[in-house]
């Protein structure tokens, strides 16, 4: 027999609606934000698939440039190339787990397809360089009515629940009831247990929190930018709250906007606590401090009106090719720009929290009140987020900064992901950028008060000191990708067990 290769026209065909397909799954994404769109680009991408014999990869490697290339374009502004190799390298992955699912037989590819795939979204929260968490399934849902699964099983369940649900739609006919029935319970189950897991409680304790937005340009690196501007803009946007007579029980400020040799000696130090002996309200600070010649280290400290550093925590997730360049000599040696980051952030080894003086807010019952942090970046990780409510947060503080970036691809990713902490974990998320967006997110996912970009603004906004965990603080991702492991070696090996008891069956 000669086997004969599909006609080019029709492989051209084929890549492009797939590539189609992954571009609807972009669109779902922030800024965009159309997310039923996901459902409707998994459904397509799962049928694809299904139907194109000996040509899967095709379609998997497809459907993930379509869905990468646009939703990881911030990446362009911190590595062009490395934005180039990640789009490809995540949609070379997705065709892989297409391999796999065309491996499968026909009627139990219905749950190996959401799984294979899923956990290669997995592997993108830890791989490479400590994982690139954005553009995710679940950052565009949760802006939709399935955002409550992300208490239970965070972005590994929410991101499996949509393209289960997409995997149903397109692959029904081909698809036995024996099979089905049991995927559609499965998934009934998962929202009832979601709509009535514990979610966290309010302690009675509630705080009004300043978070103090200086304003600026974007698209600007800090080599280019004199450290001192951004402090006036930051020092200026407090003192409206002194003109406007507010009285917050905390200040917030972003993302290292003090740029100093070492914070403790500086004249930055005494005006920060001039601002909070005039307003009564301690300060959390975005430092960035010399090591040596050649790091630095990035934190956020808790001031008052005392001028010493209360607490600190310094950031464990460094932005790769933005806080220090991965395998720095051998790109030099190839002539890469790696002086766009000249010095190396010095990665933090304490836990994600920060112990605020607790003379503020109202039904003060401890001596210090505890605020879950994560600096920037570290919003796109669970697992952060987890450790400081684990570690006793009735909170979560996100100091960040964007202005990096031109667009605000970035920024919105990052306001849903601060959707998704705050679901997760069942806590307030104050999110504060120096040029955006900054906002309050309620432990529903609600977003209030969001700024606008480059502006000048200070937000404030009362929120309720919780306690309580949720189902997904307690297990984290773990066992969530254990269950995706099980799944897919269920449809692998699912024919072989149905087809045993059926023949042990006939001969009874």
């Amino acid at each position: 027999m000669t086997v004969t290769s599909a006609p080019r026209e029709s492989r051209r065909s084929l890549v492009l609606r797939a590539i189609a397909a992954g571009g609807l799954i972009a669109l779902s994404l922030p800024p965009w934000g159309w997310w039923p769109l996901a459902v409707v680009g998994l459904a397509w991408w799962t049928r694809l698939e299904h139907r194109a014999e000996g040509r899967r990869f095709l379609v998997g490697f497809g459907a993930g440039i379509g869905w990468f290339l646009p939703g990881l374009a911030w990446m362009w502004f911190l590595t062009a190339p490395g934005y180039l190799i990640a789009a490809v390298l995540f949609a070379l992955l997705h065709g892989a787990a297409s391999v796999i699912v065309g491996r499968v037989p026909s009627h139990w590819r219905v749950i190996a397809a959401p799984s294979a795939h899923v956990l290669v979204e997995s592997l993108r929260l830890a791989f490479p360089f400590g994982g690139v968490p954005l553009a995710s399934i679940a950052i565009a849902q949760v802006a939709g009515p399935l955002a409550t699964l992300a208490s239970v099983g965070g972005v590994i369940l929410l991101s499996w629940f949509t393209w289960q649900l997409a995997s149903l739609i397109a692959l029904r006919s081909t698809t036995s009831r024996s099979i089905r029935r049991p995927v559609v319970l499965a998934l009934i189950a998962l929202l009832v247990v979601s709509r009535l897991a514990p979610d966290g409680e309010n302690t009675g304790e509630t705080l009004t929190v300043a978070a103090v937005q200086g304003g600026g340009p974007q698209g600007t690196r800090a080599i280019h930018t004199d450290p001192r501007d951004v402090v006036e803009r930051h020092l200026d946007a407090t003192r409206t709250l002194l003109d406007s007579g507010a009285t917050p029980d905390l200040v917030v400020w972003p993302e290292n906007v003090i740029d100093v040799a070492e914070f403790e000696r500086s004249r930055e130090i005494n005006e920060v606590a001039r601002l909070s002996s005039e307003l009564d309200a301690p300060f959390l600070v975005g430092i960035t401090e010399d090591v040596d010649a050649e790091s630095f280290t990035n934190a956020q400290v808790v001031v008052d009106s005392s001028a010493t550093v209360l607490d600190r925590y310094d950031k464990v997730r460094r932005v790769p090719f933005g806080e220090y360049m991965p395998l720095r000599g051998f790109l030099q040696s190839l002539g890469a720009p790696v002086d766009l980051v000249p010095r190396d952030a010095v990665a933090g080894t304490g836990t994600a929290v920060l112990s605020v003086p607790a003379d503020i807010g109202q039904g003060i019952s401890e001596s210090t009140r505890r605020a879950a942090v994560v600096i920037s970046w570290e919003v796109f990780f669970g697992g952060r987020a987890r450790e400081g409510v684990k570690a006793g947060g009735g909170y979560i503080v996100n100091p960040t900064n964007g202005s990096s970036y031109t667009w605000t691809i970035l920024q919105s990713q990052q306001v849903a992901s601060s959707r998704l902490r705050a679901i997760e974990t069942g806590r307030w998320v104050v999110q504060v950028a120096p040029t955006g967006f900054s906002a309050f997110v309620d432990p529903t996912g609600h977003v209030h008060d969001r700024t606008a970009v480059s502006e000048q603004k200070v937000i404030t906004h009362e929120i309720d000191v919780r306690r309580g965990r949720t189902i997904y603080v307690n297990t984290g991702d773990g066992p969530w990708i254990v269950a995706l492991v099980g799944l897919l070696a269920l449809a692998v090996v699912g024919e072989r067990i149905r087809s045993r008891s059926s023949r042990s069956s006939d001969r009874r």
